[in-house]
């Protein structure tokens, strides 16, 4: 089956969603510490995130951004897209960016993107994000 054609003008090329619990990103936290946040998360993302009283919530959320760009991308988290390949920011309006290092930007390469859009929203127990590559 082939993916369907992208209209003539669009902007958008890829679409990705994701969601996860936040107790599996405080049992990861808990289990393998420095070692599982190194592997995922920038020094940035980290940062930002273990400045608050709980920030589980707060990486919740951008590992499901990374997620959600590696469903928008085709690829999965591996070779081509890893969790490090891309990291969340913050505008100055607070607005989250994404921003990707030189092999990031040649996976979105790969899909005729050139940056991402992207929406966090987490809750108590759930953070979700949604991803939209546009050219």
């Amino acid at each position: 089956m082939n993916l369907p054609d992208i209209p003539q003008g669009s902007n958008v090329v890829g679409v990705g969603i994701d969601q996860i619990e936040v107790s599996r990103i405080r049992e990861s936290m808990e289990r393998h510490g420095e070692s599982f946040l190194s592997k995922v998360f920038s020094e940035q993302e980290q940062e930002i995130c273990l400045q608050r009283t709980d920030p589980a919530p707060c990486l919740a959320a951008r590992f499901a951004a990374k997620e959600a760009v590696s469903k928008a991308l085709g690829t999965g988290i591996g070779k081509e897209f890893g969790w490090l390949d891309m990291q969340v920011d913050k505008a100055q309006s607070g607005q989250p960016i994404a921003l990707f290092t030189e092999h990031g930007k040649l996976a979105l390469a790969g899909m005729h993107a050139s940056s991402a859009l992207i929406s966090l929203s987490h809750l108590k127990e759930i953070a979700s994000a949604v991803v939209v590559l546009i050219k």
